[in-house]
C-alpha cells in the first residue's frame, strides 16, 4: 500500500492544516470525524488506496486540533462554522474546481454545511451521518464537553470511557477540543437540505444509528439514496466495503 504525500497549508485565519494527497485522477476531497484524523478515518484500512486504485486521487485534511493540524488555543481561532471556512480553504489553496467530497461522522456534517455555504461538489457521500445529527448541536456536544471536563475521573465502564480513550490516544488536546466544540460548529437548518441537487449517496453501516435515520437524511435531499454496509459507528472505517461503494458511487 502507498504511503500519501503531506503538504501544509494555511487557512483563513493562518492555522496550518496538513494536507495529504495519494492517487492521481479526478480529485476526492475526504473529512473525518470527531477526534479523528486523515491517517484513521481514510488512510490507515486503505481507502484512500482504494479510491487511487480506481483512478482518483484522494485529498485528506486533518481538521484543526486533528492529525498533524495546529490545535490553536485561543478562542479567536474557532469562529462560528471554523471547520466549514476550513474545507473552503483547503479547496481554495489547491485549486479545486471539479472534484466530489466525501465525509465521515463530523466529516459528513461539515460537507453539508460546506455545500450549503457554497462548495459545488460534482457528488457527495455522506458515511456515518442521518438526519437527526446535523441538528441539535449544542445538546449532543454536552456529552463530549462533560467527557473533557471530567477526564481524569472517567473509569473503564463509564459511559464517557470509549470517547476519552480514543480522544486520548489521537493525543487530542483537550482545551482545544472543548473549543472546537462549544465555539466552532453550528445547527443546521434541515429545510434548508433541498438546496443540496448533486447526486448523493448517504453511506451507514448496518449497526450505525449513532446519528440518527440514514433514510430520513436522503429523503430530505433531491437526489439521493441509502446504501448499507456492515459494521457499526466505529467499526465500518475498518472494513474495505466503506471505500468499495464510495468508489462504486463516484465512478458510475
Amino acid at each position: 500500500m502507498s504511503r500519501p504525500t503531506t503538504e501544509f497549508i494555511e487557512s483563513f485565519d493562518g492555522t496550518r492544516m496538513a494536507v495529504h494527497r495519494l492517487g492521481e485522477g479526478r480529485p476526492v476531497l475526504l473529512l473525518h470525524g470527531l477526534f479523528s484524523s486523515a491517517e484513521v478515518n481514510w488512510i490507515k484500512f486503505g481507502h484512500a488506496q482504494v479510491l487511487a486504485d480506481a483512478g482518483f486521487e484522494a485529498i485528506i485534511p486533518d481538521w484543526r486540533v486533528h492529525g498533524e493540524s495546529d490545535a490553536p488555543t485561543d478562542p479567536d481561532a474557532f469562529p462560528s462554522g471554523v471547520l466549514v471556512k476550513d474545507a473552503f480553504a483547503v479547496v481554495e489553496a489547491l485549486g479545486l474546481t471539479d472534484y466530489d467530497l466525501v465525509g465521515f461522522s463530523l466529516g459528513s456534517r461539515t460537507a453539508v454545511s460546506a455545500v450549503l455555504a457554497g462548495l459545488a461538489p460534482r457528488k457527495l457521500v455522506l458515511t456515518g451521518m442521518g438526519l437527526e445529527g446535523l441538528t441539535n448541536w449544542e445538546k449532543r456536544v454536552a456529552f463530549f464537553v462533560d467527557m473533557i471536563d471530567h477526564f481524569d475521573e472517567i473509569k473503564h465502564g463509564d459511559p464517557r470511557f470509549i470517547a476519552k480513550s480514543f480522544m486520548k490516544t489521537q493525543g487530542i488536546d483537550p482545551v482545544a477540543a472543548r473549543l472546537l466544540l462549544t465555539k466552532g460548529v453550528d445547527d443546521i437548518d434541515t429545510a434548508e437540505l433541498a438546496q443540496i441537487a448533486m447526486p448523493t449517496l448517504v453511506l451507514i453501516g448496518d449497526e450505525d444509528r449513532d446519528n440518527g435515520s440514514p433514510q430520513r437524511l436522503a429523503d430530505a435531499l433531491p437526489d439521493a439514496r441509502v446504501e448499507t454496509i456492515p459494521g457499526t459507528h466505529m467499526s465500518c472505517v475498518m472494513k474495505p466495503a466503506l471505500s468499495e461503494a464510495i468508489a462504486r458511487f463516484l465512478s458510475d
